[in-house]
């Protein structure tokens, strides 16, 4: 355990950081997992529904911080090509 001040704040510091990165992770997983389940149970328009608010969360993930750029272009182009591959 840290004995100096600062450290012991740094400690705290990232604690809440990787709870707020665990948190916004977890929003994005959820919401590429309800995409994926509207383009299984063949639903266009929910799936489209669902792609907005995926691109719109990895986004905001990526300006943050929490995912590179590249991650989220990619998350965002194979979500997007899922959905238009739909019937």
């Amino acid at each position: 355990m840290a004995n100096i001040k600062s450290a012991k704040k740094r400690i705290s510091v990232i604690e809440k950081k990787t709870l707020r990165n665990k948190m916004l992770k977890s929003k994005v997983k959820t919401c590429v997992k309800k995409v994926l389940v509207a383009i299984e149970s063949g639903d266009k328009a929910a799936a489209n529904a669902a792609l907005q608010v995926a691109i719109s969360e990895i986004s905001k993930a990526a300006s943050k911080g929490i995912y590179h750029k590249n991650t989220a272009a990619r998350k965002i182009s194979r979500l997007t090509l899922a959905v238009n591959k739909m019937a």
